[in-house]
């Protein structure tokens, strides 16, 4: 009877194509043989029948009936993500195309997906701080020689961060090096005996954040492949494997405008399904012009772009609140505070936005944590409608109106800066940033007692064997026993700083990170070391951790999504593009028949519109369409081409119809060497084709009737007076940059003026009149400067050339000279970089000085720009 059941329901599929119908009813006639001669040797048949079932039985049956979403080499070179396999004539066959009013047969899948036992994400298995390890110490000594020091094992390589653990190996990221040698790493070190198993280096570029908030950001790890991920401050986002291998990589700054602050508030990517995604606040071209909280969805395995959202608020301050997922209504929900002072949730798989809550002045930086429909989030700076300052909030997520939940409760006066909170046995423990935690019921908010552990609070608590784990920043580590009445000490523990070189105190050891428990191991950091402590007779108890049952219920298609959302071609490169359709909830139904179509690039979200024309006057000249062919007009899939001839760069859409819905794809042509734009091609208003984070910073003008490229000086924000407008792709080396600039006074200020190459910038200064050459401006890695009284409203040529030597080694030059003179032969700056940027996009800079409300600022111009390879 399981087996006919099981039939009826593969034949009740009437969306089968006859021949995709005769392959699987022969696939099932082969599995009936197989059946009855099990039947033969067995008499238990319904033990048989159940085992096969239970085991995927019928999603073997129809194995070939989904989508193909891997990614193959493009054929000619493109951006540095993978790109879809389609293939069309065999999709087209084995997937129905879906009808006009796109509607999906509704089907339940019924399964059991046990939660991970590794600590993959720097909350643990349940992204809630957690753990349900029993047998855990109660006191413990960094000293081996203590009697019952309960330590396992030490290594001294520290940092600011929470480990992960996943395979038995721990992974954790840190600076490395001094002076001209300093790097961020990647660590991994045996889980057994703490032995260092790998490292990657890699450099410091194109941000403000100081050399001691290096490696700020939580690793993610993804047991279903054993790959681990992390984000770097300079924007660099790696998936390695188990043994150090980089699979691929991003750099989010130069390729999408990530935008850092000095403070050392970097975000962290987390792993969900078949998705890496990451929240940062950005501004690079298009929609995406103007600087805005995004998300963006990469595939785990290949790096392509799967989708982008909003939260569609204005950006107040950077942030590190790390994303969580939930069931939610039906619905595989993203949770996240942002960089807007709000908490917002999207569609996992698709990126729509499902709900908003501003509710903070600032940054919100702890990750929220979810109890079935309810959401826990806080914030510690000033309060929207209130003189307090922090608030901790209860959000019911199952509720919704006009797109915000309801408030279940909110608890003001607790600043919840930076650490995340834990929820258990119906208790709310939230820590305050001067080293208090408190417990709140759950449901009301009531605070049940207020205990002061220490003075400084930047890592989270965890709640494990009835214990929790947590470190303040001023050097102590404290195991502290909470109840409802009340919270006990148990244990705390002082690190001593190491004597300086001159004998004298060395600095302060600081924990800013959290614990990773497992396995009965509670695994930390301090700003020295590495520990990793536990009861020496430990013993596995049975899990406590229960399974997820997920149902889900596919119903008719509300969403179109192609993949890839956002890739880079360049000049006659393919990229294939597939659609798909999702229903309402989020959950993909499959492949989708489309109409396809080539648009240009959308204006930026969030900018007013513009004002109406003047009677009688023309009306604004639209952006272009993306100058290219689609291989396909009609179907699931196509092949973009971009066309040989002019513009050499440029940005536009390939946009998806299918009924109602409509879906489209950001593209960027990024230029292939030599690249000179012809600025009087490009309208007024508008900046060059294919250049990122140029939008709402520069616009092209018209100067003694030559159209020039100007720097905007109306907005004192820091991320917008000052910006790096990338041409290229990261991934050349070995070119030279050069660009003509004028700089103007206003009143006693000049501007900041220069290129870029190989992630190395060469600029003049306009507040010391200097001349200099610099990687990273928050530490002189690289700093080579020289006084030059520039002048302004003088036109100066700027060349800077990159050569790549052997090794790690390369040697960056700069020369600089009034443009009406001829091309000095020495070069005015020259550095050999013993660990060399080997790669990185060409660009130009610019930061206005002296703007007031009201008031501009310093303006700069640029022309001729050129982009040349080196003459070998």
């Amino acid at each position: 009877m399981i087996f006919v059941k099981t039939l009826s329901t593969v034949i009740s599929y009437r969306w089968l194509h006859k021949s995709q119908m005769l392959i699987q009813m022969r696939f099932i006639m082969k599995c009936l043989l197989i059946l009855v001669l099990l039947v033969v040797r067995n008499s238990n048949m319904n033990k048989i029948l159940s085992t096969l079932v239970l085991s995927g039985f019928i999603a073997t049956c129809f194995t070939g009936c989904g989508g193909d979403t891997s990614a193959p080499k493009q054929e000619k070179k493109s951006d540095t993500n993978p790109t879809i396999k389609t293939d069309a004539k065999k999709t087209s066959t084995n997937t129905p195309p879906v009808k006009e009013d796109i509607k999906a047969d509704t089907k339940e899948v019924k399964s059991t997906l046990p939660l991970a036992v590794e600590w993959s994400h720097w909350r643990g298995p349940t992204q809630n701080g957690v753990s349900t390890d029993k047998n855990l110490p109660e006191k413990w000594s960094p000293n081996p020689e203590t009697a019952d020091n309960n330590l396992v094992w030490k290594t001294p390589f520290g940092g600011r961060t929470t480990p992960i653990v996943q395979n038995d190996r721990v992974y954790i990221i840190n600076k490395v090096g001094k002076g001209i040698s300093e790097q961020e790493r990647v660590m991994c070190f045996s889980m057994k005996d703490g032995k260092l198993l790998w490292e990657y280096k890699f450099n410091v570029f194109h941000t403000d954040i100081v050399s001691v908030r290096l490696g700020w950001t939580n690793m993610t790890g993804d047991p279903e492949t054993g790959n681990v991920y992390a984000h770097g401050t300079q924007g660099l986002l790696f998936c390695f494997d188990k043994d150090g291998k980089v699979l691929w990589s991003k750099s989010l700054t130069e390729e999408y405008g990530r935008i850092t602050g000095y403070g050392g508030r970097v975000t962290s990517p987390i792993v969900e399904g078949d998705l890496l995604i990451i929240g940062m606040i950005n501004a690079s071209w298009g929609d995406q012009g103007m600087g805005r909280n995004r998300f963006v969805a990469f595939n785990k395995k290949t790096g392509v772009i799967q989708w982008w959202a909003s939260t569609g608020a204005t950006v107040k301050d950077t942030y590190y609140s790390y994303p969580v997922v939930a069931n939610i209504n039906g619905q595989r929900l993203l949770i996240s505070g942002g960089g807007d002072g709000g908490v917002h949730a999207f569609k996992v798989n698709t990126g729509e936005k499902v709900w908003s809550y501003l509710f903070g002045s600032g940054s919100i930086n702890c990750s929220p944590v979810v109890q079935d429909n309810f959401v826990y989030i806080g914030q510690g700076e000033e309060n929207i409608g209130a003189n307090t300052q922090g608030r901790v909030l209860c959000l019911d997520a199952g509720t919704i109106t006009n797109g915000q939940p309801k408030v279940v409760w909110q608890a003001d006066g607790i600043k919840a800066k930076f650490a995340s909170p834990v929820i258990s046995d119906g208790i709310l423990y939230m820590c305050g940033e001067v080293g208090s935690l408190h417990a709140l019921e759950a449901s009301s908010g009531k605070e049940l007692w207020k205990f002061q552990y220490g003075r400084n609070t930047k890592g989270s608590p965890v709640l494990a064997d009835g214990k929790i784990y947590i470190a303040e920043v001023n050097s102590k580590f404290h195991i502290l026993q909470p109840s409802k009445e009340g919270c006990k000490r148990l244990h705390a523990q002082l690190f001593k700083g190491k004597p300086g070189e001159d004998g004298n105190a060395g600095e302060d050891v600081e924990i800013n990170g959290s614990p990773a428990i497992i396995n009965g191991k509670i695994i930390f950091m301090t700003s020295e070391d590495l520990y990793c402590i536990g009861k020496p007779d430990w013993k596995p108890s049975a899990p406590e951790v229960k399974p997820e049952s997920k149902a889900v219920t596919l119903g008719e298609a509300a969403h179109l999504q192609i993949v890839p959302a956002d890739f880079v071609l360049n000049p006659e490169a393919k990229q294939s593009l597939a659609a798909f359709a999702y229903d309402a909830n989020g959950n993909k139904i499959g492949p989708v028949e489309v109409e396809w179509s080539l648009a240009g690039v959308r204006p930026p979200e969030g900018l007013p519109p513009a004002p109406p024309a003047a009677p009688g006057a023309p009306a604004p000249t639209p952006p272009p369409p993306l100058n290219g062919k689609l291989s396909n007009e009609k179907g699931i899939d196509t092949v973009l081409e971009i066309s040989k001839s002019p513009p050499p760069a440029q940005f536009g859409r390939v946009v998806a119809k299918a009924g109602k819905l409509t879906a489209e794809t950001r593209v960027r042509v990024s230029p292939i060497l030599p690249y000179a734009p012809n600025f009087a091609n490009i309208p007024e208003k508008r900046t060059p084709g294919g250049w990122i984070n140029c939008q709402g910073k520069f616009e092209m003008v018209t100067v003694d009737g030559k159209k020039i490229l100007k720097k905007l000086a109306v907005n004192p924000s820091p991320l917008v007076a000052r910006a790096n407008a990338f041409i290229t792709m990261p991934d050349l080396t070995d070119y030279t940059v050069q660009a003509d600039m004028m700089g103007t006074k206003v009143r006693d200020d000049l501007p900041d003026m220069g290129v870029v190459a190989n992630r190395y910038s060469f600029m003049l200064t306009g507040k010391t009149k200097s001349l200099r050459l610099i990687s990273w401006d928050a530490l002189p890695r690289v700093d080579k400067t020289i006084s030059y009284p520039w002048e302004p409203n003088v036109w100066y040529t700027f060349k800077l050339s990159f050569e790549k030597a052997t090794g790690t080694e390369g040697t960056i030059r700069g020369k600089i000279w009034p443009r009406d003179k001829p091309e000095p032969a020495e070069w005015t700056l020259e550095f050999k970089d013993p660990v060399a940027n080997l790669e990185g996009s060409a660009g130009i800079y610019g930061y206005s000085a002296g703007i007031l409300e009201n008031q501009p600022g310093t303006e700069i111009f640029y022309d001729n720009v050129k982009v040349l390879p080196n003459k070998k």
